[in-house]
């Protein structure tokens, strides 16, 4: 909590709490220990709401707010788990699911993927939607590393890490829709593109789509002292 900030009380799920007015839903909810899932999040790289698997309700709004973008203010009252939201994230889980290629059996994150994680936490035993199933490639032009898009949820973790932690931009983002998928400087090979092969795309993607080489037919543990390192690097920055 900043200490020249307004300190302000809000309610989140019935329970009173005191928060500084520049917090944020998901900031504030944390430090109390009440849960809210979340998938583009980490601590240390800035928000952008892109999962929306963090929505929560606020009373007075027919409207769902992404928590991690959303501040909060005095008297808000905020419900985090609902009916409603169980739906809307297992909606978007399912989406996620059928937009891209992901086969947990074979995919070198199994056991390790986040997205996987929160399907078995929220429940999801299945997709209902008809799969995409679209033909995405597999760029293993770096000498390290491998992007596989089929596995991709388009989180911008490595776009935010490689351009606010390590200042390369090299990541970005190309096409909207189905067609949107992370690219390499102007859409070059990654073998190609100016990349510092820091590798701290490949630790903070969530699922498989970032993966060493190294441990193709290996665990593929990600490496969980690299996260509070985010934080030490953006605070000196």
């Amino acid at each position: 909590m900043s200490e020249t900030a307004e300190v302000i009380t809000l309610i989140i799920d019935g329970h009173p709490i005191s928060a500084s007015r520049d917090q944020t839903i998901l900031a504030v909810a944390r430090e109390n220990e009440i849960h809210i899932p979340t998938l583009c999040h980490l601590d240390g790289l800035g928000d952008v709401g892109a999962c929306r698997l963090c929505l929560v309700e606020i009373k007075g709004s027919n409207r769902l707010f992404t928590a991690c973008v959303t501040t909060v203010d005095e008297g808000m009252e905020i419900t985090t788990n609902s009916p409603r939201l169980q739906r809307y994230r297992h909606n978007i889980l399912e989406l996620l699911f059928a937009e891209r290629n992901h086969i947990c059996a074979v995919c070198v994150a199994n056991g390790r993927c986040e997205l996987q994680s929160l399907s078995q936490e929220l429940g999801l035993t299945h997709v209902r939607l008809p799969y995409r199933n679209p033909d995405l490639k597999v760029d293993a032009s770096h000498e390290r590393f491998v992007v596989d898009h089929n596995r991709c949820v388009l989180c911008t973790r490595c776009i935010r890490v490689c351009a606010e932690i390590e200042g390369a931009h090299i990541w970005d983002l190309k096409g909207r829709g189905e067609s949107c998928t992370v690219i390499t400087d102007l859409n070059e090979e990654w073998g190609s593109s100016d990349c510092t092969s820091c590798g701290k795309c490949v630790q903070v993607c969530p699922t498989g789509a970032l993966f060493e080489k190294s441990k193709i037919g290996f665990a593929h543990p990600k490496n969980p002292d690299f996260l509070p390192y985010l934080n030490l690097m953006r605070e000196a920055q």
